[in-house]
């Protein structure tokens, strides 16, 4: 059973879109954001199960369960960030052809967990995500590179800037929203290559907010107009920054980033190169993304076993054209295992 808002209006469910009443046109837009509920549910399901058990368990099942449920997706997709090489994965690598053959030629992003499910613990911040884009409007990154990053909101795009010392930013940002430097909340990996640069959000008087795990919910709730963060900076996972700017692209947020080598980036240095923009790591006008929680975070519930064979999920659907937010609350019910698995 699923319920979905946008605001506090109800729109129709997935079984209605059968129907007729969004009317797939053979383009990226409402209907097939739709489309791909079922899969980002079905991959943090499965992933849920395992997350905070030891090994690559959960992973494993996120990328199994998507790679069968995209099969049933309309789209000619090739996957532009998703498991990894070829070499890597059996599914879903890089280069791989996803869609049942039928509807447009794009680009498809895909990310297992956010780069949050530890093979070790419960890690909060987990997501399953699937972005998709016009063909050839994803930025493709050359593996060995991260990306550093800077999200804000769109109404303050223009009072930010990647090249400036973060205690500068904050004051501009502080005084455009007309508050004070200590109630501006910056979001940041909580990672060892970090450790300087939360330092210096602390020292500049504002409010550090530690990402545990991915950064695509915490991006992504920048953007969000009941938003938990100003502004969010670090470096991390190239593909999931460029899905995280796929998400943004169809909420207004905006992105700025530096391409930063690998090596560097354990260094904790800063990017180097041209500062690249939301519109730069993902083009076209049509963009549709899809994110269900499997651990809770700033932007969604993780999955919560009801017992008696019931499971809540909870999913965000962003559409650029036309411009739509839907929050989906999904129940599942399922055959109760006979042992402990």
């Amino acid at each position: 059973m699923r319920t979905h808002e946008r605001g506090t209006s109800e729109a129709p469910g997935r079984a209605a879109a059968a129907e007729g009443v969004f009317a797939w046109n053979g383009g990226l837009d409402d209907a097939l954001a739709l489309e791909l509920v079922p899969v980002t549910e079905a991959a943090a399901l499965a992933a849920g199960r395992w997350a905070g058990h030891s090994g690559d368990s959960a992973r494993l099942a996120a990328v199994d369960a998507t790679h069968t449920g995209l099969r049933s997706v309309p789209m000619r997709g090739v996957v532009v960030l998703g498991a990894g090489a070829r070499e890597d994965t059996p599914a879903l690598f890089h280069g791989a052809e996803v869609g049942y053959g039928d509807g447009p030629a794009c680009d498809v992003g895909i990310s297992f967990g956010d780069g949050a499910l530890s093979e070790t613990r419960d890690v909060p911040c987990a997501l399953t995500a699937i972005a998709v884009a016009e063909r050839g409007a994803m930025l493709d990154p050359p593996p060995e590179f991260d990306l550093e990053k800077l999200v804000v909101a769109a109404d303050f795009a223009d009072v930010v800037d990647l090249t400036r010392p973060v205690a500068e930013n904050v004051r501009m940002l502080a005084a455009a929203k007309g508050v004070r430097v200590s109630d501006v909340v910056v979001a940041v990996l909580n990672r060892p290559r970090h450790v300087a640069l939360a330092r210096e959000i602390q020292d500049a008087g504002a409010r550090l907010h530690l990402l545990e795990g991915g950064e695509i919910a915490g991006a992504v709730a920048t953007a969000r107009a009941e938003r938990q963060v100003d502004l969010l900076l670090g470096t991390g996972s190239a593909a999931q920054g460029v899905i995280a700017a796929a998400a943004l692209s169809c909420l207004g947020g905006s992105m700025q980033a530096r391409l930063v080598p690998r090596d560097a980036r354990r260094a904790g240095e800063p990017g180097t190169g041209g500062v690249l923009r939301t519109e730069d790591l993902v083009r076209g006008e049509n963009v549709v993304f899809c994110a269900t929680g499997v651990t809770s975070s700033e932007l969604l519930g993780g999955i919560r076993n009801e017992g008696a064979g019931r499971a809540i999920a909870q999913s965000v659907v962003l559409c650029s054209n036309p411009d739509t937010v839907r929050t989906v609350r999904s129940e599942h019910r399922y055959a109760r295992p006979s042992g402990h698995e």
